[in-house]
């Protein structure tokens, strides 16, 4: 099999947590708003929740911002930046991350 020719899904959504090792201060928050800036410049479409962001996009775009989100902690002084990941992916239909909330609200809504 020729690995190389395995394309790379067309659309994903990610969910991930960027956490800042090391700093002297026990709140991210400045770190995180840095990373929100830099999710608000590329265009993509993405939510803040409490415990990290869900990101969605093609995948090339959604790799490099989150990419993106590292560099740009790193380049206010953090030295070591590390990243929990989930990154889900659909062949058979375009479903956005508000689709998701809203059907599983949906049958809450139904069970009432």
């Amino acid at each position: 099999m020729d690995y190389d020719a395995i394309p790379t899904p067309e659309t994903c959504y990610a969910d991930f947590c960027l956490i800042p090792v090391g700093t002297s201060r026990v709140s991210v928050a400045e770190e995180i708003a840095e990373v929100q800036r830099v999710l608000s410049a590329s265009g993509l479409k993405y939510t803040l929740h409490s415990a990290g962001t869900t990101v969605e996009g093609s995948w090339t775009d959604v790799m490099t911002v989150i990419g993106k989100a590292h560099g740009i902690v790193h380049r206010k002084g953090v030295v070591r930046v590390q990243s929990s990941l989930r990154v889900g992916t659909r062949t058979d239909k375009k479903q956005t991350a508000e689709d998701k909330v809203k059907r599983v609200e949906d049958l809450l809504e139904q069970s009432r």
